[in-house]
């Protein structure tokens, strides 16, 4: 159905289509008319439309034509009041990358100009402290006299 019509008129035409059909004396279902109307509803309606061929409930082209009246009044209403559906605004778009270069490692490299002045506590070693020593701590001078 084309997009610069309202709903309701493309789906009134189709009505007259259906009622020549019968004039004629040509019988279609009912199912396959409102199936008919779903499968042309325009592709900017394709949420509802997904919504319609996925209902589990028989619907009849009675029900079909008024659920399409109601969400034609709601997308006109939205539309006067200037709110445009999620997909249209493009707020899921990803945004190029604007940063220039490469970015700088900010590790633990920053701390680098301060060492340590003193001994180790285990074997004196200088400029060294015991928490980064590899040998075992000494054993405290009151255990050494318990033993």
């Amino acid at each position: 159905m084309v997009d610069s019509k309202y709903m309701m008129s493309q789906v009134q035409e189709m009505q007259l289509i259906l009622h020549d059909l019968h004039a004629e004396g040509m019988e279609t279902n009912e199912s396959f008319q409102v199936a008919a109307v779903i499968e042309k509803l325009h592709p900017l309606w394709k949420d509802f439309k997904n919504y319609l061929k996925h209902k589990c409930k028989q619907m009849g082209l009675e029900e079909l034509i008024v659920k399409l009246r109601i969400v034609e009044d709601n997308r006109k209403q939205s539309e006067s009041k200037g709110t445009k559906r999620p997909m249209e605004e493009g707020s899921n778009l990803v945004e190029p990358n604007t940063s220039k270069g490469k970015r700088k490692f900010k590790g633990k490299d920053q701390g680098k100009g301060k060492k340590f002045k003193g001994t180790c506590y285990n074997y004196e070693k200088s400029n060294h402290m015991a928490k980064d020593c590899r040998r075992p701590k000494k054993a405290k001078k009151e255990q050494k006299v318990k033993m």
